[in-house]
């Protein structure tokens, strides 16, 4: 304060004493002895400056600062306050538990790892069963942390809008639970500006009162007019203090020059009732136990586990120290704030100690923040090779990302910067990932095209008759779809359906002309089943050719019936085991027999004119034939061991024997090939 702000104060304040002086009726004469004697007492009451009354008022709450601060200036408060007077307390009205009014403490949690839906739905929590002058911090944390989701969301769309080709200037995205948690925003604004605005209307109230209470001060003075007043003025004058105590805060820009003018006139009250000494230090000693009370209260909170809780209450007792409680006997007044300022350091250096392991954990966080950063630039290093590879590689970022969300807070120095790496090198992933396919665009366009061709090769074919042939093509153009790469997203799903529909348009009538064949096939099954049950029942007797031909004749009947279902296949298997049984009762040539039964065999291998399992039978008969040669021949050379051995020789009779057995064998075969390749001929011609 300027000193010619002060020097005007201060010609105010003498101005205001003595106009009330002058208007103030002389006392009668039976008192003035009285009044004499205590003068000297009275003008010992320090009227407190303005200075001093500043540094002890707590605008909002007590920081270690201030406690710090008035010990160091050695300006005990009560110093400022020895012409303060507060009405008589009774020892059940400074009790304790009516003093300290425990603060509601509302639990913090970790936002950053929650999800948006949680981070939401605790933010209406807090909105609508908590006081909202006390939940801005939680809201801000809320805040940051449901923004911080939302920018990456972002981000992560933006670059998918890229990657699917479209411009950043059509980009727009929106999200309903975020357009949710901006409302229930607006919602708390709405509701605590609407509660300041009251606290200021109340505090403009309060401040009209409080200056209605200063001038019944004032008027106090006209009342002391004869002895028989003089209790009953400080009876109402006992009765404004209580008034003043109970009513509320007031602006803070007038606190200073209101506080000091209700001082400056309870002074002028003091000097002028020259209060015996038995009255005044009756208050003194109620002060003091109300004091003792705070520092005994205090004393307790530093064991108190809950740090921050304690912190809390001692903002609570210094604020009544200050504002509530009166002045003390001067000789009690630097012990008892040295007491209470001991009580209050060791709350402090819990709070300290506490805050330094929260720290500790910041710095632990802060490590593995660090960590994960890393790992995301040793992905975002490495080259982009394939589509899988991205994928891959996005979920490795995904997981890094939740990881790095849910790793809690760091030092509040270092949390911008970690901040902001952190999102660099997100988004040069994403800047990189996006480049990739830019660069694939135009081989998805190129195979775009070669599907669309595979398309028109499907269509062109699918009302084909010739299935024979079109099943392999179709077969053919599937296979080659499936090595085609990848093309563009928004026309993947379109023409997969239209080479889809195309290929199964064909199966479909393929299936269909199965159904019919098969109707068919299950007439023959019928026929069949009477044919061999006939079979199994047939005795040959009479000549060797009448049942050789009566054999033959139920084989060119089993041949005309035709195919059955490939399910019942194994009758056919049946009839020529009942074949085998019927030519093992016939004295005729083995060759002859296995050529019959053999020719009955290949004509159930020819299905619908399709020669591929006669061309595998060719193929194996071949490769039999080539087996059985070269068996001749390394037989033939063993004999070359036996030049001096008689034919008679077991040995040499064996062999011979074997070159036989093989001989007989490859004639068959060869009556085989021959036949297949007869049939072949037949099919192809």
């Amino acid at each position: 304060m300027s000193e010619e702000k002060q020097s005007q104060e201060t010609e105010g304040k003498i101005n205001d004493a003595e106009s009330v002086e002058e208007t103030t009726p002389q006392p009668e004469k039976g008192i003035e002895e009285e009044i004499e004697a205590l003068a000297a007492e009275a003008e010992a009451t320090e009227l407190p400056t303005e200075e001093t009354v500043e540094a002890e008022i707590d605008k909002d709450e007590v920081t270690e600062a201030t406690v710090v601060e008035e010990k160091e200036a050695e300006k005990p408060e009560v110093e400022s306050e020895t012409a303060v007077e507060v009405p008589a307390t009774t020892e059940e009205e400074v009790s304790s538990k009516e003093i300290v009014h425990e603060p509601k403490e509302i639990p913090k949690k970790e936002y950053t790892t929650l999800t948006n839906e949680e981070l939401l739905e605790e933010f209406k929590t807090l909105l609508a069963n908590e006081k909202v002058q006390l939940i801005k911090d939680h809201v801000d944390g809320i805040k940051n942390a449901i923004d911080a989701k939302f920018n990456e969301e972002q981000e992560v769309a933006k670059a998918a809008f890229i990657e699917e080709g479209g411009n950043l200037i059509d980009f727009r995205y929106f999200s309903p639970l975020k357009k949710d948690f901006n409302e229930t925003y607006y919602a708390y604004r709405h509701k605590r500006a609407g509660y300041y605005q009251n606290k200021q209307k109340d505090q403009k109230a309060n401040l009209a009162y409080r200056q209605e209470l200063i001038e019944e001060v004032k008027k106090l003075r006209e009342e002391l007019g004869g002895v028989e007043s003089i209790q009953s003025t400080f009876n109402k004058f006992k009765d404004i203090q209580e008034r003043w105590h109970n009513a509320g805060d007031i602006p803070r820009d007038r606190y200073n020059l209101v506080w000091n003018n209700y001082y400056h006139h309870i002074d002028n009250f003091y000097e002028l009732l020259h209060l015996n000494r038995e009255f005044r230090d009756k208050h003194f000693q109620d002060n003091l136990a109300k004091k003792l009370q705070l520092i005994e209260r205090a004393e307790e909170l530093a064991s108190e586990p809950k740090v921050s809780k304690a912190f809390k209450e001692l903002q609570l007792l210094h604020r009544m120290w200050k504002e509530e409680i009166g002045p003390v006997a001067k000789e009690y007044s630097d012990e008892i704030w040295d007491k209470f300022s001991a009580a209050t350091k060791k709350i402090h250096d819990a709070r300290d100690a506490q805050q330094k392991e929260i720290e500790a954990s910041w710095g632990q966080n802060l490590e593995v923040k660090r960590a994960i950063i890393e790992k995301l630039e040793v992905i975002k290093s490495k080259d982009v090779v394939s589509h899988q590879d991205v994928q891959t590689k996005v979920k490795e970022v995904e997981t890094l990302r939740e990881a790095f969300f849910k790793s809690g807070r760091v030092p509040t120095d270092v949390n911008e910067e970690v901040w902001s790496t952190f999102k660099n090198v997100v988004r040069e992933f994403n800047h990189k990932k996006n480049a990739f396919y830019k660069s694939q665009k135009k081989e998805q366009f190129e195979n775009l095209n070669k599907k669309l061709e595979l398309i028109k090769i499907a269509e062109d074919n699918k009302d084909n008759d010739d299935f024979s042939t079109t099943i392999d093509l179709m077969k053919k153009i599937q296979s080659d779809w499936k090595k085609i790469g990848h093309v563009p997203r928004k026309d993947s799903d379109k023409i997969w359906k239209q080479f889809k529909n195309a290929c199964n348009h064909f199966f479909d009538r393929l299936h269909d002309s199965k159904k019919k064949a098969n109707a068919g096939e299950e007439e023959a099954y019928v026929k069949k089943e009477a044919l061999l049950k006939t079979v199994k029942g047939l005795k040959l007797e009479g000549n060797h050719q009448e049942n050789l031909a009566l054999i033959k004749e139920h084989i060119s009947n089993w041949k005309t019936i035709g195919r059955v279902p490939y399910s019942k296949r194994k009758i056919d298997d049946l009839f020529n085991k009942e074949l085998d049984t019927l030519f093992g009762q016939l004295d005729i040539d083995k060759k002859e027999s296995e050529m019959i039964r053999y020719e009955n065999r290949m004509q159930s291998m020819v299905g619908d004119n399709d020669t591929s399992a006669l061309e595998k039978e060719r193929f194996f008969i071949t490769k039999k034939i080539q087996e059985v040669k070269a068996e001749i021949n390394q037989l033939e050379n063993n004999l070359g061991f036996f030049q001096h051995v008689a034919d008679d020789n077991p040995l040499v009779k064996e062999v011979h024997n074997n070159i036989n057995k093989h001989k007989e064998s490859l004639a068959v075969w060869t009556s085989k090939l021959r036949k297949v390749k007869q049939m072949i001929s037949e099919i192809n011609s």
